[in-house]
């Protein structure tokens, strides 16, 4: 089975937003790190002729969460979201920049990592992915990782927000390299996809992971 993913870029700086489906006539979808508006998302669902079954948080930054409270609130669908991180969901006034409004949100269901989320006929793997946030979580099924901000083709998640940490990002990337093949699609949460090959190959930040590791 091949999961059918649609990414919006949407929001204040471009945050990917995605729509992911177990197969294309599914009627039902997950959203991945809801952005922008939730008119847009529930537009693109409405499109693709698809119910929102579950709302997943890959971390509690502004932007990935711009519209967690009008999608939940529309869709009725639960949210899943790291709880390491839930005053970033639900107290949002305190870490979203000046003119900037997101209204408050809860969990549904608060992840740790090592949980499996089954919806909408997918079956996710959580990891936990601390270092460009707290308590960052990835979700991976299919042969998709959805990466949110830790790993971009090119780059990694910055490290210099309060609760970032580089050597705690590193491990974290070299957690998501050991646990999953090179084939491994990357869904992140800004820019294009990538692969973890790819990214072990080439990105100039996993120098010092590649030693043992394959790459292809």
């Amino acid at each position: 089975m091949s999961l059918v993913i649609e990414q919006l870029e949407l929001g204040p700086i471009g945050t990917n937003t995605y729509v992911v489906r177990a197969s294309a006539e599914a009627p039902e979808a997950v959203v991945v790190d809801p952005s922008g508006d939730a008119e847009t998302i529930l537009s693109s669902l409405e499109a693709l002729g698809a119910q929102c079954a579950a709302i997943l948080v890959t971390h509690g930054h502004f932007d990935h969460i711009v519209s967690l409270a009008d999608l939940a609130e529309r869709s009725g669908a639960p949210v899943y979201a790291p709880a390491g991180e839930r005053i970033l969901i639900e107290e949002p006034d305190a870490f979203t920049p000046p003119g900037l409004t997101i209204r408050p949100a809860t969990a549904d269901v608060w992840l740790d990592g090592g949980e499996a989320v089954n919806v909408a006929g997918i079956a996710f793997a959580v990891s936990a992915v601390p270092g460009h946030s707290p308590a960052h979580i990835a979700y991976f099924a299919e042969g998709e990782l959805f990466s949110g901000d830790v790993l971009f083709a090119g780059s990694v998640g910055r490290t210099d927000f309060p609760g970032s940490d580089w050597a705690t990002l590193e491990s974290s990337i070299a957690s998501l390299l050991d646990a999953y093949p090179p084939s491994t699609v990357v869904h992140p949460g800004h820019g294009p996809e990538t692969t973890l090959g790819d990214e072990l190959r080439t990105n100039p930040f996993l120098t010092s992971l590649r030693a043992g590791r394959p790459t292809g």
